[in-house]
């Protein structure tokens, strides 16, 4: 861990607890050491500082590599473990990173939506979040996170709000023999969207919702088929 990042760190739980109201739960759930995918939706700039003072473990992030562009933020990228990437490459080039943070026995934090939800809801998921599990077979924490999307960055330091992390136990993806298929990773890429939504109450959690059991799957959509593992 970088000077900096143990200062932020420690800077950013000053302030979402003094100026604001950080209820974290599950922290227990954390692995303390080895590789590990931390995967999250993603409602506002303010979620990576927000995990930084949250989670117990040092984080490594993927950024584009257009947030490096000049000196200042490239310093304060490297030193709070933010990892360039070349979105020209379909992911490839973040997968890449990813794995190689993983050899490290890193944990490294994913948005799988690939993007600020512009409605707060759990939106798609992308496929590389899943093949980048399933490629390293690392364990895999779910994280709901609710509030943030009340803090303009602006005003990230004194966010005069609650805001909640919602840390999910861990889990490992099917073993698959061979290269898999597009419906296995799809369907790899649904187990960890609906993990994610279990941590989220109902009005964030978008197409990802689980029906009561009774209903079926009729009432949402890309819910996997009970005889799958994916269910939370």
């Amino acid at each position: 861990m970088s000077l900096i990042y143990h200062i932020g760190r420690g800077l950013g739980k000053f302030c979402f607890n003094v100026f604001g109201r950080l209820d974290v739960t599950g922290r227990e759930n954390m692995p303390r050491h080895g590789p590990l995918i931390i995967v999250a939706n993603h409602l506002s700039f303010t979620d990576p500082p927000v995990l930084v003072s949250s989670l117990p473990r040092t984080l490594s992030f993927l950024g584009k590599k257009e947030l490096f562009a000049n000196p200042a933020s490239d310093f304060l990228m490297r030193n709070f473990h933010v990892h360039p990437f070349d979105r020209s490459g379909l992911g490839v080039d973040a997968i890449r990173m990813a794995l190689r943070l993983l050899d490290q026995d890193r944990a490294v934090v994913i948005f799988p939506e690939g993007r600020r939800s512009p409605d707060h809801k759990l939106g798609d998921g992308l496929a590389g979040a899943a093949y980048m599990a399933f490629r390293s077979q690392a364990p895999i924490i779910p994280i709901g996170i609710t509030g943030t999307e009340k803090i303009p960055g602006w005003r990230m330091p004194v966010s005069f709000t609650r805001f909640k992390v919602n840390i999910g136990q861990p889990f490992s993806l099917p073993v698959v023999e061979g290269a898999p298929s597009r419906g296995a990773v799809t369907s790899m890429r649904d187990m960890i969207m609906t993990r994610i939504a279990a941590l989220l109450p109902p009005e964030y959690q978008g197409d990802w919702a689980t029906p009561p059991p009774r209903r079926g799957n009729a009432a949402g959509r890309r819910i996997p088929q009970p005889d799958t593992t994916s269910r939370p």
